[in-house]
């Protein structure tokens, strides 16, 4: 199989180029975190063929932007949200511990270990046990229904692949990862800013799927900086509670979201730049994670390769051979 479409110098260099886009990126139109920036950071971290990348990117009907139709979007781990917390130094009480907040940002996590595992299994469908590319389950010409009931190997692997991503890009317009602070001081209206210029160490979404839950959720909290919150917002957490106006709370909508150039937290800097920027380069880094998977999980008559192959070409029957 030819390697022109796995990654190669300029798919690595959204991951390493990360740091330079946080100060290089230039002001530009909105795109919100919607389905149009979805889109947008969707299509250019991944090296695929037109008809695939649409079936994942698109900004209405697209795998990437799923989770933010039907009851899906109420539900606040499909999206980073809720994992709020300031410290002690900022606000005298805040009714969250810096462990629930941790716990919520977990949940969020789980959610991607969960479809990254889920994708790995449908992969099998794509080939037959001699690897060679099966076309009736990697066929693309009638469209995909996202609505996680049996499909198409192809189908099923980009739903999959697509529900788990949506959050990842989520956490970097919904959390102070990369952002800074407004002018004044950091308080609750005001959070504190990481201004953090690599991809987050506890969305290893790869290496988190092969361990237990326990051991990687433990690796995993021990990486979330003590100063990370994303916002409250009015949706389902973790627990099945549904928060009501997030009053004494650091906020998604007031206070903490880049969901769009115009956002109040996005009027600091290239806070709004530097969001679409890591998750550009997290997505990247997700899809590079998968490929290595699929070669190490099924390396048998090249299947891997051949899986790889058949997710990124329109027309696998032809073009993996």
């Amino acid at each position: 199989m030819s390697h022109l479409l796995r990654r190669g110098p300029a798919r690595t260099a959204v991951v390493a180029g990360f740091v330079i886009a946080l100060t290089a990126v230039p002001s530009g139109p909105a795109f919100a975190f919607t389905g149009g920036n979805h889109e947008k950071i969707t299509r250019a971290a991944l090296p695929w063929e037109p008809a695939t990348l649409s079936a994942m990117a698109d900004a209405r009907d697209g795998a990437v932007n799923a989770d933010d139709h039907g009851g899906y979007f109420l539900i606040g781990p499909l999206h980073c949200d809720n994992a709020d917390y300031l410290a002690p130094r900022y606000v005298q009480h805040y009714p969250r511990s810096r462990d629930e907040a941790s716990t919520e940002l977990l949940a969020c996590v789980r959610t991607s270990v969960a479809r990254f595992r889920n994708a790995i299994r449908a992969a099998d469908g794509l080939v037959d046990a001699n690897g060679k590319v099966r076309a009736d389950q990697s066929d693309l010409s009638s469209p995909c229904a996202w609505n996680e009931t049996p499909t198409r190997a192809k189908c099923a692997v980009l739903e999959q692949l697509g529900r788990g991503w949506h959050p990842i890009q989520d956490f970097y317009a919904h959390s102070n990862w990369s952002d800074r602070a407004g002018p004044g001081p950091v308080d609750l209206a005001n959070p504190p800013g990481l201004a953090r210029t690599e991809v987050a160490p506890f969305l290893d979404i790869r290496r988190y799927s092969t361990m237990d839950d326990a051991d990687w959720t433990r690796d995993a909290r021990a990486r979330i900086p003590a100063d990370l919150t994303t916002g409250c917002y009015s949706d389902f957490d973790s627990t099945g509670v549904k928060a009501g106006d997030c009053a004494g709370r650091v906020t998604h909508n007031r206070d903490l979201n880049k969901d769009t150039a115009a956002s109040s937290r996005s009027k600091t800097g290239d806070n709004f730049n530097n969001a679409v920027s890591g998750a550009t380069a997290e997505t990247a880094r997700q899809w590079n994670d998968f490929e290595d998977e699929l070669l190490t999980t099924y390396p048998d008559h090249r299947r891997g390769e051949q899986m790889i192959c058949a997710l990124v070409h329109d027309d696998p029957n032809s073009s993996c051979p």
